[in-house]
């Protein structure tokens, strides 16, 4: 089981009614959510934690995981209500007001930390549930129990707009988790945003120095790249025409975690010496699924049979 815990919330988006009035459509989403989807769509053991309301918009959420085939059991239910995202589009550029005080994602503290059965391998972190506390500090936390025996990954996905501020707590929490993590994911921009300017490969490699033993680098329509202390793999894009890319890395991390699945690989020594090609499969379905969702508007990670 692979289980990915983070944020899942609500965005509002702009629609017109049959009426011709302006509202707003509730659609699930989040970055960790989008990879918990992701997962179980590819076939991948799935399963989500966060903490999650239930009220109207938290049952939303819980049924869009279980209809991609996503386990719930582990969340952490409460009363509390859902965060909400309003989104704005300004000639197809979008702004947001989070509505997150108080709410069940925000609010999750470690007395609500599950203890993880035997069959969890793998536990995935990430996107801007990293970022305000109590919830922040309570991933953490479940990481630095989970990552002496299980395999964790790290995609911080992040977001200079909503970390302003707290630019110097997140930048500590992140490189502490970089540190504990056996994998870690970063686009090409978030790489420079941590570590300066440089070429990719020797930046990763600074990076794998703190600890971890896999960075995967995602460089946008170019493909992506795998460095390890020995190897330096990369998987050109698969060519589509673009819709947006809403999702693209949620579900990249998806391929590459379920591909590492499929090969037996997700335990600490499997990670610790990933041959050549489980590299390349690793890379190869986190870009061809990646690929499918960016050819369709919004965050829709494909199911296996669409590869």
């Amino acid at each position: 089981m692979i289980l990915s815990c983070g944020e899942a919330l609500i965005d509002m988006l702009p629609r017109e009614s049959t009426a011709g009035e302006a509202c707003f459509a509730p659609y699930a989403g989040g970055a960790v959510f989008n990879t918990a989807i992701a997962l179980g769509r590819l076939g991948a053991p799935s399963a989500f934690f966060s903490g999650v309301s239930t009220d109207m918009l938290g049952e939303i959420l819980a049924e869009t995981l279980e209809a991609s085939k996503v386990d719930t059991s582990l969340m952490a239910r409460s009363g509390r209500p859902t965060t909400v995202a309003f989104v704005k589009l300004v000639n197809g550029q979008a702004t947001y007001a989070f509505y997150d005080e108080g709410t069940a994602g925000r609010m999750l503290s470690v007395d609500q930390l599950p203890a993880l059965p035997a069959d969890v391998e793998a536990l995935f972190f990430g996107g801007i549930s990293l970022v305000n506390d109590p919830a922040a500090s309570t991933y953490e936390a479940l990481q630095a129990r989970e990552a002496p025996a299980r395999v964790t990954m790290i995609d911080p996905n992040i977001r200079p707009g909503f970390i302003a501020g707290k630019e110097a707590e997140y930048r500590a929490r992140i490189e502490r988790m970089i540190a504990r993590a056996d994998l870690v994911k970063l686009s090409d921009e978030d790489l420079h945003w941590l570590m300066g300017a440089g070429d990719l490969s020797a930046l990763a490699r600074d990076i794998l120095a703190k600890g971890p033993k896999v960075m995967f680098i995602t460089e946008g329509a170019a493909g992506a790249r795998a460095v390890t202390a020995t190897q330096d793999r990369f998987v050109a894009a698969t060519k589509v025409t673009v819709a947006d890319t809403v999702g693209a890395g949620d579900t990249f991390n998806a391929g590459v975690l379920a591909a590492l699945h499929e090969a037996g690989a997700l335990s600490k020594a499997g990670v610790a010496a990933l041959p050549d090609a489980v590299l390349d499969a690793a890379l190869s379905l986190g870009t061809r699924s990646a690929a499918v969702t960016v050819s369709r508007a919004g965050a829709n990670p494909p199911w296996r049979h669409e590869l």
